[in-house]
């Protein structure tokens, strides 16, 4: 007698027929906003020459952090200027901003309703922990077939991919805020209207900036691997390197995703945290003094 075995394998690739079958039409249209979203926002990044897009990253950065760092992000850019990788470097930035702006206008309302509602946390919880667990590899497939190839399936790839920590950060920082600031609000007679936005999010807010730092560092990590179903970007560059056993190419593609995963995530970072020190810093280095208000 033949040994059974569960095969979930054939009911999974059963439903994707399914949904292939019929809503090729829904998939199309989330498929053609999605790419004009992207698109959009690639032809903007696109538009002003290197050398102001590179001054706008540099005054944030010495705005939000500090003096050297911004010195770190100039020669960060230029250097990848000279190697030549500038135009695949913004294409995987803005795959990068489209995936991330996706995920937080989906996942900060979810995480909100989590913090309001011990069900929805409860029904979320094992749904995120799946979404963050499956290798990434396997997202590529079912949106590789239910939006074709290009830079569609990869941002929905992407969002799957790096939405959790925004559900979950915004979650558990709504649910840190001190119970008596809530208490002092309730008793002003604040609608949960106004709790919510005057309150509990200004509190919560270093833990939700935490959420997109996160939510950016997986959606570059998920942007490069989505070259593999043809999203572009530098993601192209080190698939290329892969394929021709190329090591000088793999250093320097991989090189731009160092550099400007560093530089994304030093600025986001710098918003979730006070200011003070680095206000110190930034008057110090125009030689000046800190004057208190």
């Amino acid at each position: 007698m033949s040994e059974k075995k569960l095969d979930l394998g054939s009911w999974v690739n059963d439903v994707v027929q399914h949904l292939l079958d019929n809503y090729s039409d829904g998939f199309d249209t989330i498929g053609g906003l999605v790419d004009g979203f992207a698109a959009g926002i690639e032809w903007l990044l696109m538009l002003p020459p290197a050398w102001l897009l590179i001054s706008l990253f540099v005054g944030l950065s010495l705005w939000r952090i500090s003096y050297k760092f911004a010195i770190f992000t100039a020669i960060s850019f230029v250097l990848i200027v000279l190697t030549g990788f500038w135009e695949q470097t913004v294409v995987t930035l803005g795959l990068t901003f489209s995936a991330t702006l996706i995920s937080l206008l989906l996942g900060v309302p979810l995480g909100i309703w989590a913090a309001r509602s011990e069900r929805v946390a409860t029904i979320t919880r094992p749904i995120l922990d799946f979404m963050q667990t499956m290798p990434a590899f396997v997202y590529l497939i079912p949106a590789a077939m239910l939006f074709g190839l290009g830079r569609v399936p990869g941002i929905i790839a992407t969002v799957i991919f790096a939405m959790p920590p925004a559900v979950r950060l915004t979650n558990l920082g709504i649910r840190q805020v001190n119970k008596e600031i809530i208490e002092a609000g309730q008793s002003f007679g604040c609608t949960q209207r106004q709790l919510l936005f005057k309150v509990q999010l200004p509190n919560a807010m270093p833990s939700i900036m935490a959420g997109v730092n996160q939510t950016i560092m997986m959606a570059l990590s998920m942007v490069i691997i989505a070259s593999m179903v043809g999203a572009g970007g530098l993601g192209n560059d080190v698939l290329a390197s892969i394929q021709r056993l190329d090591i000088g190419l793999g250093f320097e593609s991989g090189m731009a995703v160092v550099l400007l995963a560093i530089i994304l995530d030093r600025i986001t970072e710098s918003f979730g945290t006070p200011q003070t020190t680095k206000r110190r810093s930034l008057v110090a280095w125009f030689g000046g003094k800190l004057q208190r208000q």
